[in-house]
């Protein structure tokens, strides 16, 4: 007996030495846990009710989100330990931090006190209520990611469900859109009694099957037209031509309701009315589907 214990203590000895982590690399990974620092940081001025440097931490957390990937492939390096490392920090930066964020900002506007469940009324349990389901749902979508995914980027022409920086620069964008203008403009006060809402929303999009670009890979990657530069160029120009605020709200809600009114319309009914736009519709589908099976 006492035999047997034994073998079975070196087995699992064996076994923990074969998944023992040899090496990683440092830089990716130091960009990867700036990322999540970013996010805490923003945790503590949102806390604090300093609301623009909490916003735009969680938007510098999601430029080192966008980085650490490309550094990872530039020294062929990715990694299983960098693509786990990257989602733990994405739960803090677009997870916790903007679900945080909204509670905060609701409770100092609003003049209430956002306690959960003890002595609170309705507005109090919703809005608690929103914030956690966009938590929760940020968690599922990583979950998912990293079950579904491949380490080679280049094969990501479009992502499952909406990303969770894009839905994390949804809040984002509007709770800082909303603190730069509610003075100036007393109808963006609005906004704040949507949050709820569209934190909602968002975190619907995040674990729903609707089908996002990955848009460096299938607006920019490849050669283009000339025409098709000089339509970026005016887009970016637009863009630039507005405050901060203003752009990061079109930027991120134009690309959450991009995909989703797509969706709706060929669900709709009305692309049988239109052959051609049928017909491209379904041999751009078999074309993602061929070059990324899984994602059917």
């Amino acid at each position: 007996m006492r035999g047997l214990k034994n073998e079975n203590m070196k087995s699992l000895l064996r076994r923990t030495r074969r998944h023992r982590l040899q090496s990683i690399t440092i830089l990716p990974s130091l960009v990867t846990l700036l990322n999540g620092i970013c996010g805490f940081i923003s945790i503590n001025y949102a806390s604090r009710n300093e609301f623009g440097i909490a916003g735009f931490m969680i938007i510098l957390a999601m430029i080192a989100d966008s980085i650490d990937g490309r550094l990872a492939r530039m020294s062929k390096s990715t990694s299983s330990f960098g693509g786990q490392l990257d989602s733990l920090c994405d739960i803090i930066s677009f997870g916790v931090a903007p679900a945080f964020m909204l509670l905060k900002v609701m409770e100092s506007e609003l003049n209430i006190k956002t306690t959960f469940l003890i002595d609170s009324n309705f507005m109090q349990r919703f809005i608690w209520l929103a914030s956690l389901s966009y938590l929760s749902c940020s968690i599922i979508r990583l979950a998912r990611f990293n079950v579904e995914n491949e380490e080679d980027e280049s094969a990501h022409m479009s992502f499952i469900g909406l990303p969770s920086p894009a839905a994390a620069g949804v809040i984002v964008s509007l709770l800082l859109f909303h603190q730069k203008y509610y003075l100036d403009f007393s109808a963006i006060k609005i906004i704040l009694f949507a949050m709820p809402f569209i934190a909602l929303g968002t975190g619907i999009l995040m674990v729903s099957r609707i089908r996002y670009p990955h848009i460096l890979n299938q607006y920019f990657r490849g050669k283009k037209s000339f025409g098709y530069l000089i339509k970026v160029l005016l887009l970016l120009l637009f863009l630039f031509s507005l405050k901060v605020e203003g752009t990061l709200v079109l930027i991120f809600c134009g690309f959450a309701l991009s995909s989703l009114m797509k969706w709706l319309y060929f669900r709709s009914g009305v692309i049988k009315y239109f052959p051609g736009l049928q017909h491209k519709h379904q041999k751009h589908d078999s074309e993602q589907i061929e070059s990324h099976p899984e994602l059917h």
